[in-house]
């Protein structure tokens, strides 16, 4: 509940890794506090005190989402590359941003993403808005400039 952007997606990795085995039968419901206090150790370092700070830190296994939680990751690695192709295409889009300039930005999502709707699969939409297939070396760069020095990365 209280990771920054970048750790965030080891919690969703946590997450996932525990879903599939608990849907595979490989994990019972039992060894999940453990199982998730056991991976936070390994990727996050550090261990929840309890399971609230743990497993039911969130509300999502207990209304019944299971799965989806990728989809969080994705809308990221999706959403730097999209961020990259407008950069490439609107001359100073931060100047924008600061100026409160939305509709330059808004037009360029109209035409290359939104109009499409539900016309296209992700691979294809993302290829046709930003001519290249999906990719996370955007996302990676991003992370590496806002958080290479925070985290000492090598990614």
């Amino acid at each position: 509940m209280e990771a920054d952007e970048l750790t965030y997606h080891l919690h969703i990795a946590v997450r996932y890794e525990i879903e599939r085995a608990l849907v595979a039968g490989d994990l019972d419901v039992s060894e999940v506090p453990a199982v998730w206090n056991d991976k936070y150790e390994e990727y996050l370092g550090v261990r929840p005190e309890d399971d609230g700070e743990g497993c039911l830190q969130d509300i999502h296994w207990s209304h019944g989402s299971f799965g989806y939680f990728p989809t969080y990751s994705l809308g990221s690695v999706l959403a730097a590359q999209l961020d990259a192709a407008l950069r490439r295409e609107l001359d100073d889009a931060d100047g924008l941003i600061r100026d409160g300039e939305f509709d330059p930005i808004m037009e360029w999502l109209t035409g290359n993403v939104h109009r499409h709707g539900c016309r296209y699969r992700t691979d294809e939409l993302i290829r046709r808005a930003t001519g290249e297939d999906l990719t996370a070396d955007y996302y990676l760069d991003y992370a590496r400039e806002k958080f290479g020095g925070i985290y000492d990365l090598d990614l």
